[in-house]
């Protein structure tokens, strides 16, 4: 049984500010060790259940975040950047089920360093309407592909959203969200334990395939807000992006493979028009 872990940081145990997320920072440094415990917790509990095959997936940032000298030796890692699926990288390899370690809720929604993509710029993602997470959007793709989500990790309101996207999913809250930048926090032996029972739990829970699922005869159309009103425009560089407001921005693809792969184009176009003063 091969499982796909989706590894993001901002939902690590103990990560609840900027620096502890940020390459380069002191306790960017300091915090890896956590984010490396939850991976290895959740490998833990997928051996546990039976998983033969784990590839675990760097999705944060310049995804060089995990320590590899300290990886549990029952799973692989995917790292480096200008992946083609980014934080899904490897969901096309066929996995039976896949989990995100250390997620987090979206841009304009509270949570524990709550953002989409980019750390602030982005104020709201909407999906046919209904606002949508990283956890979200990758949690769609995953089904395109035909792959259930068995496990969800970070704080309280990250789990309680996943409820929305993965119901069928264990989840196990590492922290409680106090506000962006704050949040009681579990010691990294107790979070442990716990997704390791959780990821235990959501693979011997793991349905029956049930085949990829079809993507709506209409599409998916993806909403996306800014918190300046240049941005607008420039993300309309990219061809079949419209604005329909200041500063939101409309799409719509037939298939997630497509809508995702534009909307992390969209960010990377954006980025470029964003200065240091004035966003």
């Amino acid at each position: 049984m091969k499982v796909l872990i989706s590894a993001d940081m901002e939902g690590a145990t103990g990560v609840t500010f900027p620096d502890d997320c940020e390459p380069g920072h002191q306790r960017w440094e300091y915090c890896r060790r956590f984010l490396t415990s939850d991976v290895n917790a959740a490998v833990a509990g997928f051996a546990a259940a039976g998983a033969t095959e784990i590839l675990v997936n760097e999705a944060h940032a310049d995804q060089r975040n995990l320590l590899l000298d300290q990886l549990d030796p029952r799973a692989v890692l995917l790292i480096g950047t200008h992946k083609p699926l980014g934080m899904m990288e490897g969901i096309d390899r066929q996995p039976d089920a896949v989990a995100f370690v250390g997620y987090h809720t979206g841009a304009g929604q509270p949570g524990v360093l709550a953002h989409t993509y980019l750390p602030n710029t982005i104020t709201a993602v909407r999906i046919d309407g209904r606002p949508a997470s990283e956890g979200r959007m990758n949690a769609m793709l995953a089904a395109e592909y035909g792959v259930p989500v068995v496990l969800v990790t970070g704080d309280d309101l990250c789990c309680a959203d996943a409820e929305g996207w993965a119901p069928g999913a264990a989840l196990a809250e590492v922290k409680t969200c106090v506000d962006r930048y704050s949040a009681v926090c579990l010691p990294p032996e107790l979070s442990a334990a716990r997704i390791t029972d959780a990821a235990a739990r959501g693979l011997r829970a793991l349905p029956e395939a049930t085949g990829p699922a079809a993507p709506p005869a209409e599409g998916y159309t993806y909403e996306v807000s800014f918190d300046a009103a240049h941005l607008a425009p420039a993300a309309c560089y990219i061809p079949g992006v419209e604005q329909i407001d200041p500063l939101t921005v409309r799409y719509t693809l037939p298939t997630m493979y497509e809508a995702i792969r534009c909307f992390r184009a969209l960010t990377r176009v954006v980025t470029s028009a964003v200065e240091n003063c004035y966003g």
